[in-house]
């Protein structure tokens, strides 16, 4: 099937939308279904990224039964505005996007999720503004300074592999998804012309996101400041669950490991014959947990079990119904 006349993919259920920001900048997102409670997805951080690509497997199922579901593309990713003075600068960016896109969109209370640099950007923006969210759910991604030093697995992939080729892309995407009959020539096609398009924004991005993983020394001690999750983080009540995929190559299960023992208000579950991008391989598991976590405000005990709930530790029960 050719892309649209925007360059992405055509998912049934799913609506290519833009708004005005009250910054000036014009963003796109897709959302899927007419009514009920808000849902605001958020995708990875990886060349050609967006919110098509990230979640079109999950949107249309939460909008089918019950929800709003909105995906944007966040800035350097996407159809996101290309001009300059909207380009972000790091994790804060793309936190300050977020609360302009949910006001814009009069979104006052929503749950959120977010995979991979969507992890960490629903971290930080759930430690900014805790009066916004409902619940939210946490894939496979980077949770800041909650954690120890040194306590961070090296990646099993190289982050900055992507060589900008059409077959650069396809091999990034064989490595962080499992499944690999989910990756279309289209799926292929539309990110590479997102990679293309949003070269030199994602090359002004990165440093940011390297800084909030600790990759490389923050450049400014007040941004680091207002990114901090240490003592915010671990201790939020707001209802929150996380999935990790034990095929992860990208940030390795052992970062998992290591959140779960300083995140104690969040249940954490490892799928199986899951990848980095586990929504998208595991469809089956994740779409069932994401619309009874955010429907009923736990997972059912059949869902639990599927999804790999963890025996790393005793289970929630407000989390994860019990037998």
């Amino acid at each position: 099937m050719p892309l649209t006349d925007e360059g992405t993919v055509e998912v049934a259920g799913l609506a290519s939308r833009w708004v005005r920001l009250a910054s000036g900048a014009k963003a796109h997102y897709v959302t899927s279904g007419e009514s009920g409670p808000a849902v605001v997805l958020l995708h990875g951080g990886l060349p050609g990224s967006s919110g098509t690509a990230g979640w079109r497997f999950m949107a249309p199922f939460l909008g089918a039964n019950g929800f709003r579901v909105y995906c944007p593309d966040m800035p350097a990713f996407g159809l996101s505005d290309q001009r300059e003075e909207y380009w972000p600068l790091g994790v804060h960016s793309h936190v300050d996007f977020i609360h302009e896109f949910t006001t814009a969109l009069c979104l006052d209370k929503f749950h959120i999720a977010g995979n991979s640099m969507g992890c960490i950007n629903t971290a930080s923006y759930l430690v900014a503004h805790p009066e916004r969210i409902l619940s939210y759910i946490l894939i496979a991604g980077d949770i800041g300074d909650v954690l120890p030093d040194g306590s961070k697995p090296a990646p099993k992939l190289e982050l900055t592999g992507y060589d900008g080729t059409k077959e650069g892309m396809r091999r990034l995407m064989e490595a962080i998804i499992y499944r690999g009959e989910v990756i279309s020539d289209d799926l292929v096609e539309m990110r590479y012309r997102a990679s293309v398009r949003n070269k030199e924004a994602h090359a002004r991005l990165w440093p940011g996101l390297m800084e909030f993983t600790r990759t490389q020394p923050f450049s400014d001690p007040n941004i680091e400041a207002r990114l901090s999750t240490k003592g915010r983080l671990d201790k939020i009540t707001i209802p929150g669950i996380y999935l990790y995929g034990t095929e992860d190559v990208l940030v390795p299960v052992e970062m998992g490991y290591e959140q779960e023992k300083v995140l104690p208000n969040v249940q954490f579950f490892y799928p199986e014959e899951c990848g980095h991008q586990g929504q998208t391989d595991r469809p089956d598991l994740f779409n069932p947990v994401f619309l009874e976590f955010f429907r009923d405000g736990k997972v059912s005990r059949k869902s639990a079990d599927a999804a790999g709930v963890s025996k790393r530790r005793p289970e929630l029960p407000n989390l994860v119904e019990q037998a």
